[in-house]
């Protein structure tokens, strides 16, 4: 049985992001594990207008090319991880159109959160993606990754550099994720 697929999304799609280190450094761990295919979707090459289907997206009749492709993206998907920045307060307007664009394609997969910003660490950011993966009837593991200060944490060639209290907290999210997609995939 072929692996489940993680899809590691890059929510940021500003230019001088520090999105893309973060979900390398995720997306490296992720393929350590060996429990996923891991993949990544760049929020900023994906480059979703914002949402234009003439239909809502529960009736998965869509007309664009764009919406066609980012739903066979989410359809292949087994599980997420959500590499996010806090705007004041909250997540980015990228993320929440990328969710927004589909409906069926979410349900019942698991997701995780990694969220880095300034004193707060994205934990704003967190809070509030939570209830808009619940209503997208997806399943948010508890354990979750929150970075302060994340462009201190980047060396000199632009890599994000974590602590061991990173390393570890994103170990225990990716267990999570990868027994809930177990879970899931048991189910069907």
């Amino acid at each position: 049985m072929a692996k489940p697929v993680l899809q590691v999304i890059i929510g940021s799609t500003r230019p001088g992001r520090v999105g893309s280190a973060v979900a390398d450094w995720i997306t490296d761990r992720a393929s350590q594990r060996g429990d996923f295919e891991v993949e990544v979707t760049d929020l900023a090459v994906l480059d979703l207008p914002l949402f234009n289907e003439p239909d809502h997206p529960r009736l998965r009749r869509y007309v664009h090319q764009h919406t066609k492709d980012w739903s066979a993206i989410v359809d292949r998907s087994d599980a997420f991880v959500f590499v996010i920045p806090e705007y004041n307060h909250s997540f980015n307007a990228a993320t929440k159109n990328a969710l927004d664009y589909l409906s069926q394609e979410w349900r019942n997969k698991p997701a995780a959160i990694v969220t880095y910003g300034g004193a707060s660490g994205g934990a704003r950011a967190a809070q509030m993606l939570a209830p808009v993966l619940s209503a997208l009837q997806m399943v948010t593991v508890t354990d979750s990754v929150s970075i302060q200060a994340v462009r201190e944490r980047l060396d000199d060639a632009g890599r994000f550099q974590p602590d061991q209290d990173l390393e570890r907290a994103a170990a225990a999210m990716l267990a999570g994720l990868a027994r809930q997609a177990q879970d899931v995939r048991a189910a069907a």
